[in-house]
């Protein structure tokens, strides 16, 4: 086995089982951060309910979501992941019917904005997860603050930059499309209309200009890069560069999952987050300039 690979052990098929989404209501509210509006869905953990014995403080999730999208398509997920911890789900500035800003936004900027969101939330330390463009903005956040961020965990992430054209992105969403849920589309769609074409083309840019390659080697949080194995957008050699680029870097391929496996195999992909987070230690401090980074071999 690749030492970069995840396994899926019968224990994370039976957390899975466990996760399945029992419909509770997350609480919303919205925050302003230096003029920029976000909308913040969360929930807290159930995790002390169902293990009254347990003296650990669960861990907290914050969830971003990537270029035309909104906090609705990680429903499923985040009642997954309140099995074990309290999560925020997130809308960005201009998606999900949040005020779009006066001017376009670089990748580094929402970094900046999403630590500023965690101390209004007074949030000291997070598990990050982000979806396609969403893992640029966690992978800046978690290079930018790694005092806030313990685990790093990128779904779907783009962008590949052999591919980084407005062409070649559109062409891969279009075949992802065709083989999604239908419920995952419509979600997708829904988001993309209230976002508009104008707002949408505007972020693009920026998505496609990003190296979220090279920002991921001045990232010391433990990293999971998850895709599904049938994901036209997000492809596996890419995805095994930047698990390689990654310290303590992991990959996992979901079978029989596209772009949107956070998704359509939500509870899974919960509980492999999970699993990452309960393996790998978070790093508290960040590692001298002159420490190498040593990765595994292949």
């Amino acid at each position: 086995m690749n030492p970069k690979e995840t396994p899926v052990t019968s224990s994370t098929r039976a957390s899975a089982d466990r996760r399945r989404p029992a419909g509770v209501p997350a609480r919303r509210r919205n925050i302003e951060v230096d003029g920029h509006e976000f909308t913040v869905h969360s929930l807290a953990s159930t995790a002390h309910a169902r293990d009254a014995a347990s003296e650990a403080e669960p861990p907290t999730y914050l969830l971003v979501h990537g270029i035309g999208a909104s906090h609705r398509y990680f429903r499923r997920m985040q009642q997954s992941l309140a099995a074990t911890g309290h999560t925020h789900s997130l809308d960005l500035p201009g998606f999900g019917g949040t005020r779009k800003p006066e001017r376009p936004l670089a990748v580094e900027e929402y970094g900046t904005l999403l630590g500023r969101v965690l101390d209004q939330l007074e949030v000291p330390r997070v598990v990050v997860v982000g979806h396609s463009m969403g893992a640029q903005f966690v992978t800046e956040l978690a290079r930018q603050r790694p005092d806030a961020v313990s685990h790093l965990v990128l779904i779907g992430p783009v962008t590949d930059p052999r591919r980084a054209t407005a062409v070649q992105q559109a062409m891969g969403l279009t075949r992802d499309v065709v083989k999604e849920s239908p419920s995952g589309n419509l979600i997708v769609f829904q988001d993309y209309l209230e976002c508009g074409p104008r707002w949408f083309s505007t972020e693009l840019a920026a998505m496609l200009d990003y190296r979220t390659d090279l920002a991921l080697h001045e990232v010391r949080s433990p990293t999971l890069v998850i895709r599904g194995d049938d994901d036209p957008v997000s492809g596996s050699s890419w995805c095994a560069a930047l698990a390689a680029a990654a310290p303590d870097g992991r990959l996992l391929e979901v079978a029989g999952h596209r772009h949107l496996v956070h998704h359509s195999a939500a509870a899974h992909t919960s509980a492999v987050i999970d699993a990452h987070v309960q393996r790998h230690p978070s790093v508290k401090q960040p590692p001298t300039a002159q420490r190498p980074i040593e990765y595994p071999a292949p």
